[in-house]
């Protein structure tokens, strides 16, 4: 029976003779696997057998340990990984035999890399029927944000918006890297609202300049100090998804306050509603005058095109990310918006 990682916690009061934990992700599968072997101990499975299908290992040792007794009377679990995911024709027997003499003292933990057309092997389908499947494959896009939603509940932290949005695009395709960085939110603010500030503090010591320090210079169109900026962030190894986010969030405000301008709405009526303290409206004001319509939609497009070359390919372009920050001149717009991003 297929469940999915965020579901398992319901499906282990009556734990079941067989887990099969496949995927890419190692958060999911260890967390998934502490939780089995938890909720196992409680009903009395406290030994524990490792094997490992390597170079030396035999199937046989796999049988006799299902069959045989426990040295110290108590109920055991089996945990077996697979690293290759590929049991072949012996593994895929000795699998075959064990589901046709069930063992109610043994649970069988398997674990290895993705699946793909395993799944419809007559090995996979046995097991899958004596037991539970639990595809642990990297959540993307809106099944991260309810991952990370999840933990953040799970740690009860008072996570905002906008802090949660910069957290999704520092650490979508990392669940290690983002649980790491709840449990330190967890040491630290355990109880006060956390904004995006907040976690850019965590990071000064690593940069020269913060993201904010750089997205006020672009609204300035202070050209020659934002270019030493991205310099000095890159220099230090600031994470380019935390710039992409800083500046789509830029951008994005800046995209519905000119297009409520232009349709007749007062800046004066606006600034409550995008969250715009009193010392930024000078910066957004002056961003709003110079910059046209036209151009804001071009740099989130280009902005766009660099986000999907950074997650589907890996490529942090600091060129373009110079590029994009040259936009925010419209003296530069005119000549550079020609320019095309390849993807």
């Amino acid at each position: 029976m297929r469940v999915y990682p965020d579901q398992i916690s319901q499906h282990l009061k009556n734990p079941q003779g067989c887990y099969l934990l496949f995927g890419d992700d190692p958060w999911l599968i260890e967390n998934c696997k502490g939780q089995i072997l938890a909720a196992a101990k409680k009903h009395g499975f406290d030994e524990r057998v490792h094997l490992t299908q390597e170079t030396g290992f035999s199937w046989n040792d796999l049988i006799q340990e299902w069959q045989s007794m426990s040295l110290f009377a108590s109920r055991r679990i089996i945990e077996l990984t697979l690293p290759q995911a590929k049991p072949g024709t012996e593994g895929s027997a000795a699998f075959i035999s064990m589901m046709q003499n069930p063992n109610p003292d043994i649970i069988l933990l398997i674990h290895g890399p993705k699946l793909s057309a395993e799944t419809k092997s007559k090995w996979f389908k046995t097991l899958d029927a004596a037991g539970i499947y639990l595809p642990c494959t990297t959540p993307e896009g809106k099944q991260f944000q309810r991952w990370l939603d999840n933990r953040i509940q799970h740690y009860k932290l008072h996570v905002q918006m906008d802090a949660k949005a910069m957290l999704f695009n520092l650490f979508e395709g990392n669940l290690l890297a983002a649980e790491q960085a709840l449990q330190l939110l967890q040491l630290l603010s355990p109880n006060e609202p956390i904004h995006s500030d907040h976690l850019t503090d965590y990071f000064e010591d690593q940069s020269r300049f913060t993201v904010f320090q750089l997205t006020d210079a672009l609204l300035a169109n202070h050209q020659k100090h934002a270019q030493h900026m991205i310099v000095q962030l890159n220099g230090e190894g600031t994470a380019m998804p935390i710039l992409m986010w800083a500046l789509f969030k830029e951008l994005n405000v800046m995209l519905n306050l000119k297009t409520a301008v232009e349709q007749g709405a007062q800046l004066n009526s606006l600034w409550q509603q995008h969250r715009i303290w009193d010392k930024r409206k000078p910066l957004y004001q002056a961003a709003l005058t110079r910059l046209t319509l036209n151009q804001i939609e071009h740099m989130l497009a280009f902005a766009s095109k660099m986000e999907m070359n950074l997650k589907q390919h890996g490529i942090e372009d600091w060129t373009a990310m110079s590029h994009l920050c040259l936009l925010f001149d419209p003296n530069a717009h005119r000549r550079l918006a020609h320019i095309e991003l390849q993807t």
